[in-house]
């Protein structure tokens, strides 16, 4: 095997390896060795097959893991002959002609990781923004959560139905006339006032009673998703079976005990404990966009432009999609367009801090545990179908990429910990609103990433919030992985297909034959 440099520029490495035909001729017979007792073939007692006879059965496959091991083999000793910290997996291409019994030449391209200098973690001064779960807080949310918990009860039979009020309705609606599929229902729950029926609907039943029969009429609307009912008009035959006025709202003993729960106290406590958990994540959220700051104020260097592609290329997706559902797509393309430089400047700042945060990681022994490691692994299986679980579990055991890909979110906050502690930390008691209006202010600040700071950067769009807080974050930092990953030419593995569980629907009252009124 003979491996030749052909480009050392920047971060930027290519390598032209020869892979001799006996290299990969020895390969086979080895495999052929080990592969023949093992062999059953007609006429033959079991492991007695001439290897002859094994190769021409099994020579195609035989060569092509012959092919595929020495690929991966001589990529992982150019890395590790030339000592390189690959930044992403190397581009592996097998030159065309490639004929059995000849020499294989393949071509390794790829980015290295820069020598980043080892950020002092001394001298980091943070603000940490802290709110008290109040009384006052936790009677707002207890209020808020018995009004989630809306019942009705029957009104008198002369009672009119008001904006806030349920009816129950039986109904049967037309087009010029005719009854159209999935117009007509029994039963159906209204709350009046909600908008979940066409428009016009719901404000044609206000001032009825029960028993009352009602022509109602309304226009479907353009965007309708029964596309013979788009924009016609339409009437509808309704009669109320019942007007039902909501209950008084009381967050009390009997409410706590309905769900399960030892009275109000407890279910003050469990409140309590969610409010503290997201004022925290609110008080966190704040201190690591300080810190994250600090760092990239304080460091400037190259970084591999295949890491930046790739984070910018997420951040774009992210983008469209948030484009795609504006009321205006077209017009959001436009802004995400006149914006592209400060979201590419964005990728740079996430893949820079993200080797940061790498280099203090390892600099101060931060791990994720093997137990912690298995943990993430279990979670994300989840969002697999049962029979593909164990597929998924293997994948990432054998794919250093997709390992680290997983792995780097909980990495990332161990790091931002270790910095918290090491940091002096200010406390400061501030009101929600101040805590809040504080990271908007963030989201809304112009993005200065540090190798560009006299450039006047430009104001995020304000709808994209996602987008925004792409720069509070560090991109997955990736070590050196090629040992174990497969030549893309060769051998190329692939994730498990991905689908959603199946979920159960929640139980309907004749749900089919509703979908006409609804919107």
């Amino acid at each position: 095997m003979k491996i030749v440099e052909t480009l050392n520029e920047g971060l930027k490495r290519a390598y032209d390896i020869k892979i001799t035909a006996k290299d990969i001729e020895d390969r086979v017979a080895a495999e052929v060795k080990k592969l023949a007792p093992q062999v059953n073939m007609p006429g033959f007692r079991k492991g007695k097959v001439p290897a002859n006879l094994v190769r021409k059965m099994h020579n195609d496959a035989l060569m092509q893991d012959a092919l595929s091991s020495s690929v991966q083999e001589g990529v992982q000793k150019t890395i590790e002959d030339n000592k390189l910290r690959p930044a992403m997996q190397p581009s592996v291409d097998l030159a065309e002609g490639y004929e059995p019994g000849k020499d294989a030449n393949v071509k390794v391209e790829l980015e290295i990781l820069p020598d980043v200098p080892t950020p002092s973690v001394d001298g980091i001064k943070l603000e940490r923004l802290q709110v008290e779960a109040d009384k006052k807080t936790v009677d707002e949310a207890l209020q808020k959560f018995a009004d989630s918990q809306k019942q009705f009860e029957t009104a008198a039979k002369s009672y009119k139905a008001a904006i806030g009020d349920q009816c129950l309705i039986d109904f049967e609606g037309k087009v010029d006339g005719v009854p159209f599929e999935g117009g007509k229902g029994e039963g159906m729950a209204i709350e009046l006032g909600s908008g979940r029926l066409i428009p016009g609907f719901e404000d044609q039943l206000v001032g009825k009673k029960a028993n009352d029969e009602v022509l109602v009429k309304v226009t479907f609307p353009d965007d309708y998703n029964v596309e013979d009912l788009k924009g016609k008009d339409a009437t509808f035959d309704v009669v109320i079976g019942e007007v039902q006025k909501p209950k008084v709202a009381k967050a009390d003993d009997e409410m706590a005990k309905s769900m399960g729960l030892e009275g109000i106290d407890h279910l003050s406590e469990l409140l309590k404990g969610q409010i503290e958990q997201e004022l925290n994540g609110l008080t966190r959220t704040h201190m690591k966009r300080k810190l994250l700051d600090q760092l990239a104020a304080s460091h400037d260097f190259e970084v591999p432009p295949t890491m930046v592609e790739a984070e910018f290329n997420q951040i774009w997706q992210q983008l469209e999609q948030e484009a795609a559902q504006e009321d205006d797509p077209e017009a959001a393309k436009k802004e995400m367009e006149a914006e592209k430089e400060e979201y590419r400047d964005i990728a740079v700042r996430r893949v820079r801090l993200g080797l940061l945060l790498s280099e203090i990681g390892q600099a101060n022994g931060v791990e994720v545990s093997q137990q912690e490691m298995g943990m993430l692994i279990q979670q994300a299986a989840q969002q697999y179908r049962e029979e593909d679980r164990q597929r998924f579990v293997e994948y990432i055991q054998q794919d250093p990429m997709a390992a680290a890909q997983l792995r780097a979110p909980m990495y990332e906050d161990k790091v931002v910990d270790f910095l918290f502690d090491k940091a002096e930390v200010t406390d400061k008691k501030v009101t929600r609103e101040e805590l809040e209006a504080a990271i908007e202010a963030e989201d809304d600040a112009e993005t200065k990433p540090a190798a560009k700071k006299k450039t006047p950067a430009k104001k995020a769009p304000a709808k994209k919030a996602a987008a925004k807080k792409s720069a509070d974050k560090a991109a997955p930092a990736k070590k050196p992985v090629a040992k174990k990953a497969p030549a893309k030419a060769v051998a190329e593995k692939k994730a498990p297909a991905k689908k959603a569980p199946a979920k159960t629907a929640p139980a309907k009252k004749p749900a089919a034959k509703k979908a006409a009124v609804k919107k």
